[in-house]
């Protein structure tokens, strides 16, 4: 009995030195989980000549951005606009525009958004907004314009300009994005987030938003390269910010 009993307790023994060994011999892997994050900028290009809006840049060798950006740069050029009215609002009002974006930290390429915004007229929309940044009368007064029967600041080009910076900080302030608070600029804080969202992106280039806003960054880069390159995009003159002074393009 009692031998039987030693082999039994020997047997145990073995079982318990094997299985300590088996369990550490046994390289455990954790299991990867794969990130959800995004940079919040994904497209950086420290080259003076390519496109980008506020140094976040469009992303190359991607067909549909490249279709996009010759879809908005045809659209304001010489043969379309057929005048250099982009120009003349240009000479007049960016030496109010960019020290007020200055002044408030804002970009300097924020200075094209009231050219894309109110286009060649700067009247009201159907929707209601009015003025060069096109604002909707409740948000005007939300950030400090009166309007009302008798006095619509809107149309004030320094006072509209301080309240859109306003805004713009107060939209980046949520999105840490230049080019989403440009598209936010246009589409509404509320309805970008959602679509962002909805998407799991916080990439512009990646999103699928409604037209408007889906060209709204191109349409603003393509006034940035038509202001600045007139004569490759058929302008024959254009203002030198010399005021009320126009002088040839050669």
């Amino acid at each position: 009995m009692i031998k039987r009993h030693l082999i039994t307790c020997s047997v145990i023994l073995v079982m318990a030195v094997i299985f300590k060994l088996t369990v550490c011999s046994t390289t455990i892997t954790a299991p990867t989980v794969k990130s959800t994050k995004n940079p919040k900028f994904i497209y950086v290009n420290n080259d003076a000549t390519a496109f980008n809006f506020a140094d976040e840049a469009l992303p190359v060798n991607n067909a549909e951005v490249s279709r996009k950006m010759r879809i908005a740069l045809k659209h304001d050029d010489y043969s379309n606009v057929q005048s250099n009215i982009l120009h003349i609002k240009a000479e007049r009002l960016f030496p109010v525009i960019v020290p007020i974006l200055k002044l408030y930290g804002i970009p300097d390429d924020f200075k094209y958004l009231p050219l894309v915004e109110s286009g060649l007229n700067e009247g009201t929309s159907l929707k209601g907004a009015a003025g060069l940044w096109q604002f909707m009368p409740g948000t005007a007064r939300t950030y400090g314009l009166k309007v009302n029967k008798g006095v619509d600041e809107r149309k004030n080009v320094r006072k509209s300009t301080i309240a859109a910076c306003k805004y713009i900080k107060e939209l980046y302030g949520e999105f840490h994005s230049w080019t989403l608070t440009a598209a936010a600029y246009n589409n509404g804080s509320i309805k970008l987030a959602k679509a962002m969202n909805q998407q799991s992106e916080v990439n512009y280039f990646r999103m699928h938003l409604n037209r408007e806003t889906g060209n709204y960054i191109y349409a603003i880069l393509a006034m940035k390269e038509i202001i600045a390159n007139p004569g490759k995009y058929g302008y024959q003159y254009v203002y030198s910010y010399v005021p009320n002074k126009l002088l040839a393009y050669n």
